[in-house]
């Protein structure tokens, strides 16, 4: 049994009921390569002891190497196959890759929306709703967990989820909402663009969601639009700007740098702090995917931000160095 779950105990009727995993729900693109989008969110998110809710946002030709075509799937199949899953999954974060379109990325807002009225209503003691479009659900359709803080003193994450209530899934206790993480790729390591309409346009109704971004500096900067002598090289202007736009944390990788060390830079309400990587040769395919779903993972089991960013890192710089190829170009990440 991993961390993330927990024990089996017998329920009401004496029925065995089998152990929890913590559940992400996953907004992202389909790569046929298998080394990024949803296929490496799924692979990094249970690795570390959670399940994926993969919701297809976009569907993509591409390799290991290059992105040919982008075809985003219709904002409306993005809201039902988010709807059907939350309509019976308790959500204990969410994880958001490419949404492929302005219009999925606004789906995408509008059900991390509903997710947090839900968990509001669940603290003042009222049924949750969802909008009237959706599959004609009941009112009391989203199931809601227990979900813990984001104490920076806490020494040790929480052992594991609530146990489940003896007639089913826990009920919603009035903590914080769902933590959201975002990867906002603008476009692929080759510059191939992974979007219908201007990404940096796309996703801003996403940032004022934000619990962890997870930025590249290229992304950093062009996500924050700080201007200037020496802006593209300030990642503290860049992650002020993008804390202003409503994110609550900001991680700055710097695989885009130079030098032997790639220095990832954390920013948060109250706190920052940096890490040193050695710096791997070689590129990979789907470094970022594997991060920011590693957070997420971790962020929905209980742990607090800095332990979650710390052994997140850990984790993917170690899939980076046992990456393997499966063709010329770049490397996938062993997760």
């Amino acid at each position: 049994m991993t961390s993330g779950e927990t024990p089996a105990r017998l329920g009401r009727l004496g029925r065995a009921t089998h152990p929890r995993r913590p559940c992400v729900l996953v907004f992202a693109g389909a790569d046929p390569s298998g080394g990024a989008g949803i296929a490496a969110d799924i692979q990094a998110i249970a690795a570390l002891g959670a399940h994926a809710l993969p919701v297809i946002t976009t569907l993509t030709v591409q390799d290991n190497d290059r992105v040919h075509a982008v075809l985003p799937v219709e904002p409306e199949l993005v809201l039902l196959q988010a709807r059907v899953l939350i309509e019976k999954s308790c959500i204990d974060a969410v994880k958001i890759g490419i949404p492929g379109s302005a219009a999925n990325a606004r789906a995408i807002a509008q059900i991390i929306t509903e997710l947090r009225a839900a968990r509001r209503a669940a603290c003042r003691g009222e049924a949750p709703t969802v909008a009237a479009e959706s599959l004609d659900m009941a009112a009391s359709a989203i199931p809601l967990c227990e979900q813990g803080g984001d104490s920076m003193d806490s020494a040790q994450p929480e052992a594991g989820p609530p146990l489940p209530a003896d007639d089913g899934w826990p009920p919603g206790a009035g903590f914080a909402a769902p933590p959201v993480v975002l990867d906002p790729v603008l476009a692929s390591g080759h510059g191939d663009l992974l979007s219908r309409d201007d990404a940096v346009s796309a996703l801003a109704p996403l940032l004022p969601l934000v619990t962890v971004l997870t930025p590249n500096g290229p992304e950093a900067g062009a996500l924050s639009g700080v201007a200037g002598p020496g802006a593209e090289i300030d990642p503290l202007a860049h992650a002020r700007a993008l804390r202003a736009q409503g994110c609550q944390h900001v991680l700055i990788t710097g695989g885009h740098g130079g030098g032997g060390h790639v220095i990832n830079r954390w920013y948060g309400p109250a706190r920052q702090q940096s890490w040193s990587w050695p710096r791997l040769a070689g590129g990979y395919h789907g470094s970022g995917c594997t991060l920011a779903s590693a957070v997420a993972a971790l962020l929905s089991q209980g742990w607090p931000v800095a332990q979650a960013l710390a052994r997140a890192q850990g984790y993917t710089h170690r899939a980076l160095a046992e990456a393997f190829a499966i063709a010329p170009g770049q490397l996938i990440p062993r997760r």
